[in-house]
């Protein structure tokens, strides 16, 4: 854990903004790489990238603020520090896909199509968001006795929370595993119609989420479970859903 990638005098740089630009080079990259399954151009693919990204950072922002104003009620403009961490994946990952289809609509693409194009992508970024979550010391799980707990730095901040004590590296667990989803939406584009890969995105990591969330140290719980577990449910309700729908389909097809 080490916020700090490179510091000269005043200039300083995050890891957290180092892996937010890998992901996002990353998910351009894989857009380019699936733009024809979804009819798209480069330009329309580009535009739609800036969309979700802007989309996504502003997203992710709202959400925590919302669920963590305790901390900026008294000093309202950290809410603007996003150097610092605090980025809810859920907030940015909902709006950036209610823009994407917002813009889908206004240029008459399809839209389902889309959603499969961008959901590897987004898996990639999201992996590499988390990897500089480890890093930078937030999104942190309980605390553990288990070979792969990790400790921060003492003068941490996550030193202070955790006491000191081994936690779950649970930011790179869900790297790991949006890794993996990556990989087999890559795959799956290629071997199923629309719909399919989208569907299977929110369902999997639905389920991934509702776990890792068990694994968490910095939540807190409404009705029993975090507000992770209650969108978590809704998306593999969703997704399961939408499964069941694109993949009759297809057989009829």
């Amino acid at each position: 854990m080490c916020p700090v990638a490179l510091e000269i005098g005043s200039l300083c740089i995050r890891w957290y903004g180092v892996m937010a630009a890998i992901g996002f080079l990353t998910a351009s990259f894989l857009l380019e790489k699936n733009r024809n399954f979804a009819n798209l151009s480069k330009d329309q693919c580009g535009t739609m990238l800036i969309i979700a990204l802007v989309a996504g950072i502003v997203g992710a922002r709202i959400f925590y603020v919302v669920q963590f104003f305790h901390f900026y009620r008294d000093d309202l403009i950290r809410i603007f520090f996003i150097h610092e961490g605090g980025l809810v994946f859920y907030g940015g990952f909902l709006l950036a896909m209610l823009l994407v289809i917002l813009y889908t609509r206004k240029n008459n693409l399809d839209t389902m199509r889309v959603l499969d194009v961008f959901s590897p992508a987004m898996a990639a970024a999201h992996a590499a968001g988390r990897i500089g979550c480890f890093l930078n010391g937030c999104c942190f799980g309980r605390a553990t006795k288990s070979f792969w707990g990790v400790t921060a730095p003492e003068n941490t901040l996550l030193y202070e929370l955790t006491g000191g004590q081994p936690v779950h590296p649970v930011q790179l667990l869900e790297a790991g595993e949006n890794i993996l989803i990556c990989i087999f939406l890559c795959w799956l584009i290629r071997k199923t119609s629309r719909g399919i890969t989208f569907a299977s995105y929110i369902t999997i990591y639905g389920i991934l989420r509702c776990f890792n969330e068990t694994l968490r140290g910095d939540n807190v719980l409404y009705g029993g479970l975090t507000p992770a577990q209650w969108i978590g449910i809704l998306l593999i309700t969703a997704g399961s859903g939408l499964l069941y729908y694109f993949w009759r389909n297809e057989k009829k097809a």
